[in-house]
């Protein structure tokens, strides 16, 4: 007799989109199943030991506003604490904390546990799928899920490969499995898919590596956190090595072009352009002499080192070749080789705002399945499918991020709106309105969503009440002083992050002004609507390719016309003209 349990929401895929998925659902009430090949890999790190950087780390405070996991993971496993760009303004202050994986995957684990999430071990092999609308999911042993929402979170897995050298396997991580029938089975809805890759470097042994010939990077002396709910650090801090390539490491590269899957013709598909292979580094800077790799230890209680800035997928020994080629690591052993992954994504540009599936009714998509990179923007789309999976599973109405208001908003906007042509990355330059969105007023700037949702816990609705009366009490003194003092360099009213917040924002005020009437201006183009099925086939002076991305993209209206990529301001102007007569 087939089993069949009953969910309000369904996640698939237990990485960092699917985990924050899952937590926030559950957050909000709803009844979730987190759907995992193995238990043991709940939260893993898949790539680099850290979380967080420029644009990054404020997707990872944005997620903490709304009381996701990986803020509070990071500070529990943070051995390394680094504020990037400190000599910039705070606008574009990047906080980035390097963790120990076995603590960090443990403290995952650890707010799922205490939550109401089942974890269930298995394979999700087919969606079950009534008329326009999803039912739930099928396990390959034959459970039956049903869940009026379901959100695919399955990262790099989706009928992926892996390479190394000639080698070829079958899988998205080293040792794991890939996720094929699921991926058959989405082609056959005939969605718009495609192909990106992604790498990771070797993993070296800490103990045949000469440190003492590295430069050393401490951690940030200053005991700032990812969460302000992490009131200290309470791991050991390590420091990481810095060293470069050299000329004849690149010379290695080269003569081995030949045996790189990515140089063959094995992978055909786009890879991460800001965080390129060594491979990619070599051919596109060929007149560099070096370039820069932080050593970073993976953890407390493993010799294991994440050298950054060489994923690549060349042969183990010529890994090992040029590894050696490289000061300080002239000794050094590989404990496992570095490799390429390919995987399947679907067009972005067939969600809506929510990340729910046009075509199909309770589809949800999250992650690296909508062509990111990173685990900080995998994060943030999770949170936005697992609130609005929750909220439709429940009957609710849906929980929308706006670009002026979020880096999670730019995303989203970004990736339904223009698609991508590799994996998408979070950048500060995304952001038009970035003056405002700092990484250290995350939580006033999501406070309304927090609240619509309900996405908070007991805890941090305490955390929020008293940083409410903290503003309420601080924000009449600094608006005084600023009047008599504009420097701003009073330190007697930073008893709190709060404080500190207040004196930015007064800083930042005359920009952040003039920034809210360009948002002003920017929203009144947004009630100029495309009504729905307009035939752009039809508006006079557009290109084919115009109309095509046009169609692609179902824009709702001008403002999202104008930034789908490749319209130019007299296709926008053309499209009003057009829209303005189909509406009358």
């Amino acid at each position: 007799m087939t089993k069949r349990i009953e969910f309000d929401v369904v996640v698939v895929g237990g990485g960092h989109a699917g985990c924050e998925a899952a937590a926030v659902a559950s957050r909000m009430g709803a009844r979730v199943a987190l759907v995992t090949f193995a238990k043991s890999t709940l939260g893993v790190m898949s790539c680099n030991p850290a979380i967080g950087g420029v644009g990054k780390g404020h997707l990872v405070r944005e997620v903490d506003a709304l009381d996701g996991v990986m803020g509070l993971a990071a500070d529990h496993a943070g051995i390394h604490y680094r504020m990037l760009n400190q000599s910039k303004g705070k606008a574009v202050h990047g906080p980035r904390v390097q963790a120990d994986r076995r603590r960090y995957a443990q403290a995952v684990c650890q707010v799922l546990a205490h939550s109401a999430v089942e974890i269930i071990g298995g394979e999700a092999s087919s969606l079950n799928v009534k008329g326009d609308q999803v039912d739930g999911v099928t396990l390959a042993d034959g459970t039956i899920l049903s869940a009026r929402a379901l959100v695919i979170a399955t990262g790099t897995f989706l009928a992926a490969q892996m390479f190394c050298g000639s080698e070829v396997r079958i899988g998205g991580r080293a040792g794991e499995a890939s996720s094929n029938r699921l991926a058959a089975q989405l082609r056959e809805l005939d969605l718009p898919m495609g192909r990106l890759k992604t790498g990771t470097p070797p993993r070296l042994d800490g103990r045949t590596i000469a440190w003492e010939k590295l430069s050393r990077q401490a951690s940030d002396l200053d005991p700032w956190t990812m969460s302000p709910l992490s009131r200290t650090r309470t791991a050991p801090q390590l420091f990481c090595g810095i060293t470069r390539t050299r000329p004849e490491t690149h010379d290695i590269i080269r003569a081995a072009f030949d045996r790189s899957p990515l140089h063959s013709g094995a992978i055909a598909s786009a890879g991460p352009r800001y965080c390129p292979s060594i491979e990619d580094k070599v051919v596109r800077f060929g007149d560099r002499d070096g370039h820069q790799i932080f050593l970073e230890p993976e953890g407390l209680d493993t010799p294991l080192v994440y050298p950054n800035g060489i994923s690549t997928s060349l042969p183990q020994e010529v890994q090992l070749e040029f590894v050696r080629s490289i000061g300080g690591l002239e000794r050094a052993e590989i404990v496992k080789p570095g490799y390429a992954v390919e995987y399947e994504y679907v067009d972005p540009r067939a969600l809506d705002k929510r990340l729910a599936l046009r075509a199909l009714g309770g589809l949800f998509l999250a992650g690296q399945i909508n062509g990111t990179t990173g685990y900080e923007e995998a994060a943030g789309q999770g949170i936005v499918a697992g609130m609005n999976a929750a909220s439709l599973g429940r009957g609710g109405d849906p929980i929308l991020f706006q670009r002026e208001d979020s880096y999670i908003g730019v995303m989203i906007d970004d990736l339904t709106i223009q698609g991508v042509s590799e994996p998408y990355r979070m950048l500060t330059a995304r952001a038009e309105y970035r003056l405002r969105l700092r990484a250290d007023n995350a939580e006033t700037r999501l406070d309304h969503i927090a609240s619509k949702a309900n996405c908070l816990s007991a805890e941090r609705n305490r955390h929020r009440v008293e940083r409410l009366e903290a503003f309420a009490r601080l924000k009449p003194q600094i608006e005084t002083q600023r009047l008599n003092q504009p420097d701003l360099t009073f330190a007697s009213l930073v008893e709190t992050s709060v404080g500190e917040e207040l004196i930015e924002d007064a800083r930042y005020a005359p920009y952040v002004e003039r920034q809210a009437a360009e948002i002003a201006n920017a929203a009144r183009d947004r009630r100029t609507s495309i009504p729905d099925g307009f035939d752009y086939s039809r508006v006079p002076g557009l290109s084919n390719e115009m109309k095509e991305r046009l169609h692609a993209a179902g824009p709702a209206n001008l403002e999202e016309v104008a930034r789908i990529s490749g319209i130019t301001p007299a296709a926008v102007a053309a499209v009003l003209v057009a829209s303005r007569r189909k509406a009358a």
